[in-house]
């Protein structure tokens, strides 16, 4: 198994571990933070067996998802969570999930988040495509992802369901050389 560390200026991404289980938790279980994603709030219970699922999926080959811990570089504090999927079927493309705690919004964390998450897919995997969707009102998550070179490709109607009902999703793709075109 080759271990993941990437780092930016103000992020790095590392493997999870059992360590990250209540740092996580301040991201997946709080109401803010889970707002757009297809989940309600998670119990501390529930992020460790999703962490114990991410270090299990670390040693598979190939692998082909990446759950890594956000830190704040310059703390080592863990205020996130970066996950990267390999497409089975074009295992040239990979989906982008991110999320990060509540009190770290508003500075351009993630535009940071999601140019190392392009970064790592790109020049690390070689991967030729990746994208990532977002609720249509997460109107940072579009700032983010068109910030860090991402183009928004459409909306997908009806895509997710969530507590709340059924919700569109609106695309976002980089492509490798547009990527380092940039």
């Amino acid at each position: 198994m080759c271990e993941v560390v990437c780092k930016g200026e103000r992020l790095w991404l590392r493997e999870v571990t059992e360590a990250d289980v209540a740092p996580l938790h301040a991201v997946y279980g709080d109401p803010a933070a889970t707002q757009y994603m297809p989940f309600a709030p998670r119990t501390l219970g529930q992020v460790a067996e999703l962490v114990r699922e991410a270090m299990a999926t670390a040693a598979q080959d190939p692998r082909r998802l990446y759950a890594l811990a956000v830190l704040d570089a310059a703390d080592q504090d863990v205020i996130g969570v970066a996950r990267l999927h390999i497409d089975t079927e074009r295992p040239h493309c990979a989906e982008i999930r991110l999320g990060l705690r509540p009190d770290h919004w508003g500075r351009g964390m993630g535009t940071d988040l999601v140019r190392l998450l392009l970064g790592f897919g790109f020049k690390q995997l070689g991967l030729h495509r990746i994208w990532g969707a977002r609720a249509p009102a997460n109107l940072p998550a579009q700032l983010a992802m068109l910030t860090a070179g991402m183009v928004e490709e459409g909306r997908l109607r009806h895509h997710v369901a969530s507590p709340e009902g059924w919700r569109d999703s609106v695309i976002h793709a980089a492509i490798e050389d547009e990527w380092r075109r940039r």
